[in-house]
């Protein structure tokens, strides 16, 4: 039963992405600004690596139906039409709407994984759902790999601690430490340590007082808001779109 974490997008290198279902956890804020967007009625979100690259995908789209959002180091980039605070996704802004999506952190491990089976996006906000189904995926394929995007290219604390949660849910009682790699047992430890107050290692994580620095506490508590938006996002030839919940494992393709 392989189970594997990587801490950041760079560790993929040494775990393998072709023909595996992947989990991408970016807590902090990419993965529950996605599920905000989505729930509150947003088309699609398309991720990409840079500010010029959104810029020059949202020419070739039509303008009126397409938000490009996004920030660098926490805060909105200049001309962009939003952020990546869940609080901006309200339904009167995001309904109907593409966004065009590139953050300093959770875009890139999107990216990263290029020639998976099925990318889902995980968070707090959508436990029950992430975990359901990652539970499915290790029932029916035996194998299963969580990307967290990390900080900079460093582990963060909340990601790995949001993973540690994805897999309690996904093993149920089942305890195995066979098969599971080293950082998958680090985040279970740290699930463990932490129990189930989600606030508690999102605000001692170093993104998280940095977000409250910048005034996005409620942001914060947002992202501990456990089922806050029942949606399973799902990234499909670069659009991420709800995915079909209760279809049987593994889902059809578009």
């Amino acid at each position: 039963m392989p189970i594997d974490v990587a801490f950041t997008p760079a560790d993929l290198a040494g775990l393998g992405v072709a023909g595996r279902t992947v989990f991408m956890i970016d807590i902090l804020r990419a993965s529950t600004t996605i599920c905000a967007a989505l729930v509150n009625g947003a088309r699609s979100c398309i991720p990409v690596g840079s500010i010029e690259e959104a810029m020059r995908l949202a020419e070739t789209l039509e303008r009126r139906e397409v938000l490009l959002t996004g920030e660098r180091n926490g805060v909105r980039i200049a001309g962009f039409d939003l952020g990546n605070s869940p609080h901006e996704m309200i339904e009167t802004v995001v309904r109907g709407k593409t966004l065009v999506m590139t953050t300093t952190n959770g875009t890139e491990a999107l990216l990263a994984t290029g020639g998976a089976a099925r990318v889902y996006v995980a968070a707090g906000v959508n436990l029950a759902l992430a975990g359901a189904l990652a539970s499915e995926v290790l029932a029916e394929a035996d194998d299963l790999l969580v990307v967290c995007a990390g900080r900079a290219g460093d582990f963060s604390l909340d990601d790995a601690y949001a993973a540690g949660r994805l897999l309690q849910a996904a093993l149920g009682r089942r305890r195995p430490r066979q098969g599971l790699n080293d950082a998958a047992q680090v985040c279970l430890d740290l699930a463990r340590r932490y129990g189930d107050n989600w606030l508690r290692p999102l605000m001692a994580a170093r993104s998280g007082r940095e977000l409250v620095a910048l005034g996005f506490r409620e942001d914060v508590e947002m992202a501990a808001q456990e089922d806050h938006f029942p949606v399973l996002p799902q990234l499909t030839d670069r659009r991420i779109t709800p995915a079909v919940v209760g279809a049987p494992y593994p889902p059809a393709l578009p």
